[in-house]
């Protein structure tokens, strides 16, 4: 076979993208793309309805199919089972191949995606934070600031990377100077246990600025906060220097990813390569590129060599997702 012809989705609360490709063999991104629709998702009952109008015209053999799922999904080897978090929709592997003709259909974390979508970025998918040189086939770490913190290990396995889910985003945060040492007490006031997610993320970039607020004495200029989007709004602010505590907000927000993207190039020695993705990195490359972000990275005291010697790369594909579950539906494919 020459040819493999895959399904993927990326499916999410709010809409879900789809897209039907051919990739030759062995390759990493999709030679032909055949159809890609973009639905919304709560106009469905379930996945299943909504791929029936997707392939309703098409009537040609598929050989693989995978769906990024923004929820968690439970796999005991032979089966997934995945419920959305923010839609009432529960997704079964079996259930799915069966609909599809397949033999076998996975179903992935949203994140464990973007893992998988890194090996098959191109150059221009990516911005150069800090530009080291990677060691092939060595270890590396993707981690996305959005809505919570996303990391994952990627492992060479093979011809390519296995991509292991964490939930590395839950660790303790560490405080690494007297500013910071303030926020953590802010922060452990209201909730008791702080860790990275409730400061590097959209929700923690709003947390950042409350306690600059708070540490100031300036509640009452708290405007920012009542947006529909407080975080995009401190980010907007900040950008266009209209509020001097947003801009201090995301210049810690940044130097604070920096640490956090440091202690996961230490822990797991990811020589291949830091990845940012996630919505947020992209949106504000920018202020990531200033240097405030490298310095807290190789900020790492006598192991400031060894996190230097590592290359750190921004995603800038908004479908980076979705390339990753395409890449494993033509592998899932490949070996059926």
């Amino acid at each position: 076979m020459t040819a493999i012809r895959v399904l993927a989705g990326d499916v999410g609360g709010t809409k879900t993208l789809l897209q039907l490709a051919e990739f030759d063999a062995g390759a990493t991104r999709p030679q032909r793309v055949l159809r890609q629709a973009r639905y919304d998702s709560a106009a469905y009952a379930g996945l299943t309805p909504l791929l029936d109008e997707f392939l309703r015209d098409h009537h040609a053999p598929l050989h693989g199919a995978c769906f990024a799922v923004a929820g968690p999904v439970q796999d005991d080897g032979t089966q997934q089972h995945a419920s959305l978090t923010n839609l009432p929709w529960q997704l079964d592997s079996l259930h799915l191949g069966a609909d599809l003709g397949l033999p076998a259909v996975r179903l992935i974390n949203d994140f464990q995606a973007v893992g998988y979508g890194i090996e098959a970025l191109t150059a221009e998918e990516t911005a150069v934070l800090h530009d080291r040189p990677a060691q092939p086939r060595a270890p590396r770490v993707v981690l996305g600031a959005g809505t919570g913190l996303g990391v994952a290990l990627l492992m060479p396995c093979g011809p390519h990377y296995e991509v292991f889910p964490t939930e590395a985003g839950h660790a303790d945060f560490a405080p690494g100077d007297a500013v910071q040492d303030g926020l953590l007490a802010f922060l452990r006031a209201e909730l008791g246990h702080v860790s990275w997610e409730r400061i590097v993320s959209g929700p923690g970039l709003v947390n950042i600025y409350r306690y600059l607020l708070a540490r100031d004495g300036a509640a009452d200029a708290a405007a920012l906060l009542q947006a529909t989007d407080p975080a995009a709004a401190v980010a907007v602010a900040a950008a266009a220097a209209t509020d001097g505590r947003a801009a201090a907000a995301l210049d810690l927000f940044v130097r604070l990813y920096g640490a956090c993207a440091g202690n996961l190039a230490l822990t797991t020695l990811a020589r291949g390569g830091v990845y940012l993705a996630g919505g947020i990195a992209a949106k504000i490359l920018p202020h990531l590129q200033r240097g405030g972000f490298a310095l807290s990275y190789c900020d790492k005291g006598r192991m400031r060599g060894v996190v230097d010697a590592i290359p750190v790369h921004v995603v800038t594909n908004p479908e980076v997702g979705l390339l990753g579950a395409l890449l494993t539906a033509a592998r899932t494919g490949a070996r059926d």
